[in-house]
């Protein structure tokens, strides 16, 4: 964690360590994104994120001073009562805290954890899946490109699908490629990447069908 968010030393140290975290949200539904859509599975999604996309339908997690530190336990024994063993952490950017912790007890109680990043941050904590969905106005690091299961781009603008391909390069042979049309420029863009993906089919498009269904 780069910068603070308590004045309070003690608690400081729990985040250090991950013992405590800024907590926005948690729930159970769908994933509604990606190679696991459909899926059912819980999700928490940690307060703080200094990557600042324009578009980002989640601005109010960027500021984890608006989020109350939750210990890591209660996330987890939250987690742990849901019928799918799927947890999905999710942010803002999760990577900006120390994870391990909460990995090693979601493990330890049979969960599968899944990770949405935009990578930008060193990563810690144990992952069955790593959806990497790159941002320019931070870039992700090379060692999460090399281990993402899948990469994930939002794409607002036509030159986006371009600086989405240069990714394609540097992920593992395995990773799973999706193209995402930014919501608010669906009725635009997802013709364009329609269109790119059906020239080249190694890419697969990526619906927010948690809108659709008017789901979290």
């Amino acid at each position: 964690m780069s910068n603070p968010i308590t004045d309070n030393p003690k608690q400081n140290q729990q985040l250090e360590q991950g013992l405590l975290l800024p907590l926005m949200e948690e729930f159970y539904t769908l994933q509604g994104e990606g190679y696991n859509t459909g899926e059912a599975a819980w999700f928490i999604r940690i307060g703080g994120c200094d990557v600042g996309c324009r578009w980002c339908d989640v601005k109010e997690s960027w500021n984890p001073k608006l989020h109350p530190l939750t210990a890591t336990d209660s996330i987890v024994a939250n987690a742990i009562k849901n019928p799918s063993a799927a947890v999905v952490v999710t942010g803002g950017e999760p990577l900006m805290y120390n994870l391990d912790y909460l990995c090693s007890q979601l493990k330890a109680n049979g969960c599968k954890t899944y990770l949405e990043t935009s990578g930008a941050y060193s990563l810690t904590g144990q992952w069955d899946w790593i959806c990497l969905s790159p941002k320019k106005n931070k870039a992700p690091r090379e060692n999460i490109i090399r281990m993402a299961d899948e990469l994930k781009v939002i794409i607002f603008n036509d030159s986006d699908i371009a600086w989405a391909q240069k990714f394609a390069h540097q992920v593992s042979p395995g990773c799973k490629l999706y193209l995402q049309p930014e919501w608010s420029r669906a009725k635009y863009i997802t013709p364009v990447i329609i269109d790119f993906v059906m020239k080249n089919p190694k890419w697969k498009i990526s619906l927010q069908t948690h809108k659709f269904m008017k789901i979290p």
